[in-house]
């Protein structure tokens, strides 16, 4: 007779409990963290939602606001973009019509140019003034002799050029409206650290360039408009938190399972 095989000894060893429970431990702990994450950045983000529509109904009514008087250089070194930028304001004086600047730019006309011509007010400052938009290749008329008032908004300088573009002031050649850089081309001393873009006037809406004739800016195309995607967010980040709780929680309930 054969002999009967004596059962192996060497079946493997079954995981041991307290290391199984140590693995659920440190994935509840990894959950919880992102947990605490995840809300985090939903709340940062509700916040900032709050911050966008203060800011954009502060814009608003600076924007329909009657116009101010225009800073004065004792007070350009206080202004900023959250308490400036967008403001009405007016100014009266006469062009330096020979330092006029064209810089790129892409609007609902097309592509073209922004006129920007320095003014002298009436107070002896210099404050660069974005006359408007013309189309590419249309002659620029030149601004009046006489002086003139003027309205518009408040621009902050705008430094370097454009997208992988630098500003070129010695060949003219503008890809942003750095008034400081073209006050230096000019060689026209300190000028205010904004411009003012102005109003549309009432020929601008018919306005239409003519073969050969010189083309008047047209005002008033000031694009106000903020990203806001603060709400998108912070759903995104309380959608991640949640999809983590349901985790831990399914998690946690396979860890209570009688073995």
């Amino acid at each position: 007779m054969n002999p009967v095989a004596a059962p192996s000894s060497h079946e493997p060893p079954h995981e041991p409990a307290h290391r199984s429970r140590g693995l659920h431990l440190a994935v509840l702990l990894t959950g919880a963290l992102l947990l605490i994450l995840f809300l985090a950045l939903g709340t940062w983000q509700v916040q900032r939602l709050g911050w966008k529509l203060e800011l954009i109904e502060r814009v608003e009514q600076r924007v329909h606001a009657a116009a101010s008087a225009a800073p004065s250089p004792g007070q350009w070194s206080q202004i900023t973009a959250r308490s400036d930028e967008y403001r009405h304001i007016s100014l009266r004086g006469r062009f330096l019509r020979d330092k006029t600047s064209l810089v790129q730019a892409s609007t609902v006309r097309g592509p073209g140019f922004w006129v920007l011509t320095p003014l002298r007010t009436t107070s002896g400052d210099v404050v660069f003034i974005n006359r408007g938009f013309v189309p590419q290749r249309a002659p620029v008329a030149e601004p009046p002799e006489t002086e003139v008032e003027l309205q518009g908004l408040l621009r902050l300088n705008e430094p370097g050029g454009g997208f992988l573009r630098h500003n070129d002031p010695a060949a003219q050649r503008w890809y942003s409206r750095d008034v400081k850089a073209m006050a230096q081309a000019h060689e026209l001393g300190e000028v205010a650290p904004f411009f003012i873009d102005v109003d549309a006037s009432p020929t601008d809406l018919g306005q239409s360039a003519s073969e050969g004739q010189p083309q008047q800016p047209v005002g008033g195309l000031t694009v106000v408009s903020f990203t806001n995607n603060h709400l998108v967010y912070a759903l995104t980040w309380y959608a991640l938190a949640l999809m983590v709780a349901g985790a831990m929680v399914y998690t946690w309930r396979q860890n209570a399972k009688p073995a």
